[in-house]
This record gives C-alpha cells, structure tokens and sequence, in this order.
C-alpha cells in the first residue's frame, strides 16, 4: 500500500469517527433546542392564558355583575373566557390547542378525556407539582404537553361549586344540578393543559443536522484533496525522485544527478544527506579502484 493510500485511510477513519461523535453531539443539541423552543411557545400559550383569564376576572366580570341577577353568563368565567380565545386561534393553527379540563366540569365540555384525566390525578397525587411536560402522538404528528394544576384557593369559587342548592340559580339552569359541585377548599379538580406540536421545530432540526454533516464532508473532502496536493508535492514526489536515484547509484551508476534539495524542511535534510551519502559512497568506490 503507498504512502498515499495509508494517508488517505487513516484521514478516513478518522472522518469517520470524527463525524459520528459530532454528529451525535450535534443532534443531541438541536434536538435539545428544539424542546426549548416548542417549551418556549407552550408557556407563551399558559401565560396569555392567565392573562385572559385575569383580564376577564378583574374587567369583564364587573361590568356583567348586574346581568348577572337576572341570567348566567358564561363569557364573565375566566376560564371560560380563555378557551373560547383559544378555540378561535385554533382555527387557524389547528395543531395548537388549550384546554383547562376537569374532573366534574360545570360544562361537559370541559370534562377531561382519559390522558387528561391521568394528568390530573397525577397532580392530585403529588400536591407540590406545579407543572407536569411530556410528550404523547396524535394523528398530525408529535406533541409536547404542558400541564399546570387548577387547585381551588379562592373561597369565592365555592360559591358556584360547593353545591347545586347555593350556586347561583341561572348557573343551575343552564348547565343542570348535576356538573361541577362539590368542590372542596385546596384540591386539584383539574388542569390547564396547553399541547404544542414539536413537528416544525423537530424538522427544523433535522434540517440544520442534515446541512451541518453535509458542511463537515464538504470540508473533509476539501482538507483531503488539499493534504493530498501537499503531500504529493512535499513528500511523494522528491521521495519518488530520491528513490529513483538510489536505484540508480546502487546498480552502479556513479553519473546519476545529485537530489536537488530546496528549502530547508526535513525532506530537504534528507535530500542533503543523501547526496552526502552518494559521494562518500562514489570516492570510496574510486578508492577501491
């Protein structure tokens, strides 16, 4: 096997390794910035959740409180406020969606499906989480869910929920006797639970992976064909000549041209010393004559 080839091989294996290890490190990390940024969208979705929730409760409701006395009206709900916004963005980014699902929801609608349910039991198991990610599949690809308790703290909402008997009659008749009561002071009924698709930023990653290896062959390939040059101009071809002089010398050819060294590098050294060595080898020759 040549000089070159031996070259080329151990540059190969070592791209090879190379390229494994840095591939894996950088799938791992766009793979880890992808999660952030589908996080990211997903706490920015709790947050204007609880901006419209609050901006209902301190603004909206007020002004309701006198149609209030004479029917129900679902839009002064904080939390019926929030979804309802969210039902309306989610016409245009179906794959976004937001739901504070309960237990035993004054509106059936509201009623947790069984991941959700699961959820929320896993809040009430454990009272110190505030906050629950995982990830689950749907038909339009992969979601991240980001889940925060409802834990009943403020007296005022036992007024609706305690029992059907002291909750206000028009809530009663619009959504029965028999949804939302008997709520307790501190316990988790359920859940705001905001789910976020990790498609487009996942794929995104996979993008920049796929363009980052393309980038490190490029440039593998770059680097070898420039050592190639290298190697064969520095080193091959004054060894080929070198070789070739020697062959010569030692079948006798005393008249074969002296390596014209140039430069001061080692293949230049030996190149000197060569021709150092054929001389030495030529007079002791013409002793011998």
């Amino acid at each position: 096997m040549g000089l070159k080839a031996k070259f080329n091989l151990a540059m190969l294996v070592a791209f090879v390794v190379g390229l494994a290890l840095a591939g894996a490190f950088a799938h791992r990390v766009l793979q880890d910035n992808a999660r952030r940024e589908v996080m990211q969208e997903a706490r920015v979705m709790l947050g204007q959740a609880s901006a419209i929730s609050t901006y209902t409760d301190q603004e909206i409701a007020p002004l309701l409180a006198d149609q209030l006395k004479i029917r129900f009206l679902p839009q002064s709900i904080p939390f019926f406020a929030a979804q309802a916004n969210f039902r309306m963005m989610n016409k245009s980014f179906p794959d976004y969606t937001f739901k504070e699902a309960a237990l035993n929801p004054t509106n059936p609608a509201d009623r947790a499906t069984d991941w959700e349910a699961d959820i929320i039991n896993a809040f009430r198991a454990d009272q110190h989480r505030k906050q629950l990610i995982a990830e689950r599949d749907s038909p339009t690809g992969r979601l991240l869910t980001v889940s925060v308790p409802i834990t009943v703290s403020d007296p005022s909402c036992l007024e609706c929920h305690s029992a059907a008997a002291v909750a206000p009659p028009t809530m009663v008749d619009l959504y029965g006797a028999n949804n939302g009561f008997g709520w307790k002071m501190g316990e988790t009924v359920g859940a705001e639970i905001v789910s976020v698709p990790m498609s487009v930023a996942l794929d995104r990653a996979n993008r920049t992976f796929v363009v980052f290896l393309a980038g490190l062959a490029v440039v593998f390939l770059l680097m070898v064909l420039l050592l190639n040059v290298l190697l064969h101009y520095m080193i091959v071809r004054p060894v080929r000549r070198m070789s070739v002089i020697a062959g010569e010398v030692s079948l006798g050819n005393m008249d074969a041209p002296e390596f014209k060294a140039n430069g001061r590098d080692e293949i230049s050294s030996l190149g000197e010393s060569f021709n150092r060595m054929r001389r030495s080898l030529a007079n002791a020759m013409k002793l011998l004559e």
